[in-house]
């Protein structure tokens, strides 16, 4: 296959770009289609769009790859020759993230405080991972972390 230097332009007219969004690297998809990173999103050879955000795991191996996203959505691509995509998904869902801190719970094993935020520079917000074993909805687990958080938001003043 020949190697595309260029985005094909039908390809980037498809995207829904926002104003100011630029392609950063893209690669063809199995089958049909393009992996698309954008400076604010990834583009999925289905045409979904998932902000840098959202994207809580992106996992990489020879069937392509696989991301799942805050709200728990699963998405895979198949991406034979991922070229560029893995090291710049890395560097974008990194640089949304304000803090990442790791807090024990009394007795109970601990819970993950992160705070994100959209590439434009706008605070997303919070969220709990909470480790292993751990039931989220439980809901003097959540006080516990509630509390967590608000210590670790005035010790960081954020």
């Amino acid at each position: 296959m020949k190697a595309f230097r260029r985005l094909p332009a039908d390809v980037r007219k498809s995207l829904a770009l926002q104003p100011g969004e630029r392609v950063l690297t893209f690669s063809p998809a199995a089958g049909d289609g393009f992996v698309v990173a954008t400076n604010l999103a990834l583009f999925l050879a289905d045409g979904t769009r998932v902000p840098y955000e959202t994207i809580d795991r992106a996992a990489w191996d020879e069937e392509g790859l696989r991301l799942l996203t805050t709200d728990g959505a699963r998405h895979q691509a198949p991406v034979p020759d991922p070229r560029l995509l893995p090291e710049t998904v890395r560097e974008r869902v990194n640089a949304t993230i304000v803090v990442n801190k790791h807090v024990a719970l009394p007795g109970r094993g601990g819970v993950r405080l992160v705070a994100r935020r959209r590439p434009a520079g706008e605070m997303v917000g919070w969220t709990f991972v909470f480790d292993e074993g751990l039931d989220p909805e439980d809901p003097g687990l959540r006080a516990q972390a509630e509390q967590a958080l608000e210590g670790l938001r005035r010790s960081m003043g954020v």
